[in-house]
C-alpha cells in the first residue's frame, strides 16, 4: 500500500454527500486536501485543507483549481470526481435537451476538464490517481432517467481512456459504481428503504484503499449495491 501521508488529493462536490464523506476520510489518513466546492463557505479551510471554489459548468474553473493546489501544497497525487447531479430527470421521449446538456455539462465535462488540468501533475509523481464517482446507472438502464445513466456510462469510458493514457506514467483510474447512497441526491426516492441504502461513509472507505493500492494492483471499476442485482 502506498504512504498517504502528505499525498495530495483534489476532491470535488466536498461540501456534503459522498465528496465529503472522502475528503474528510482521506484527510484523516494523512492527505492534503484541496477541496472544490461551489460556496467555498461550506468547508472549514485549515493547514492541510485547501478550500477551492469550483463550479463544473466553469470550465476555467478546474484550471484556476489546479493551479491554486499547486502553488499552495506543490503537488498533486490524487482527483476525486465527486460532483454530479441526476435530476432534473431526462427521459427518451423528452425533446427537450436543456436537462440533459446540463447533466452532460456535469456529469462529464466537468471530470474530463479536472483530469486534463491535472494530468501533468498526476504524471509526474509516477503514482497518480484518479477516481470518477459513477454510478450503476453507467453499467445498466434501470429507470426512465436515461440521461443521467447516459452521462455515467460517458464517465467510465472517460476512466477506461484515463488508464489507457496514463498507464505508462504510473496513473492509475477507476470508476467507483454504487447504486443509492443515502444522501441528499436521493432524497427523492421512494423506491428503496433508506436505511439500507448503502452509507456515504462505507464509499469513502472504499475510495481510500484505492487511492492507496500500489501499481501493481490495479482496479479498473468497482461496482458497490446494497441490494441484490443478477448482474452484481
Amino acid at each position: 500500500m502506498l504512504d498517504p501521508a502528505n499525498r495530495v488529493a483534489l476532491v470535488s462536490g466536498a461540501s456534503r454527500g459522498i465528496g465529503r464523506a472522502i475528503a474528510e476520510r482521506l484527510r484523516a489518513r494523512g492527505f492534503r486536501i484541496s477541496a472544490g466546492v461551489r460556496d467555498p463557505k461550506s468547508v472549514e479551510a485549515a493547514d492541510d485543507v485547501l478550500v477551492c471554489k469550483y463550479d463544473a459548468n466553469r470550465a476555467e474553473d478546474a484550471t484556476a483549481w489546479v493551479e491554486a493546489t499547486m502553488a499552495r501544497f506543490g503537488r498533486i497525487d490524487a482527483l476525486v470526481n465527486a460532483a454530479g447531479i441526476s435530476s432534473p430527470r431526462v427521459r427518451l421521449d423528452e425533446p427537450d435537451e436543456t436537462s440533459l446538456d446540463g447533466m452532460w455539462a456535469i456529469n462529464v465535462k466537468g471530470p474530463l476538464r479536472m483530469i486534463r488540468a491535472a494530468l501533468p501533475h498526476l504524471r509526474a509523481g509516477g503514482e497518480g490517481r484518479v477516481i470518477n464517482i459513477a454510478s450503476l446507472s453507467g453499467k445498466r438502464v434501470a429507470n426512465e432517467n436515461f440521461g443521467y445513466a447516459m452521462s455515467k456510462f460517458a464517465l467510465i469510458a472517460l476512466t477506461q481512456a484515463v488508464r489507457r493514457e496514463g498507464w505508462d506514467a504510473g496513473i492509475r483510474a477507476t470508476a467507483l459504481c454504487p447504486g443509492f447512497v443515502a444522501t441528499d441526491m436521493t432524497a427523492y426516492v421512494t423506491t428503496a428503504p433508506r436505511d439500507k441504502m448503502t452509507r456515504p461513509e462505507d464509499i469513502a472507505v472504499l475510495a481510500e484503499t484505492l487511492l492507496l493500492l500500489p501499481n501493481t494492483a490495479t482496479i479498473g471499476e468497482l461496482l458497490v449495491n446494497w441490494r441484490l442485482e443478477p448482474m452484481l
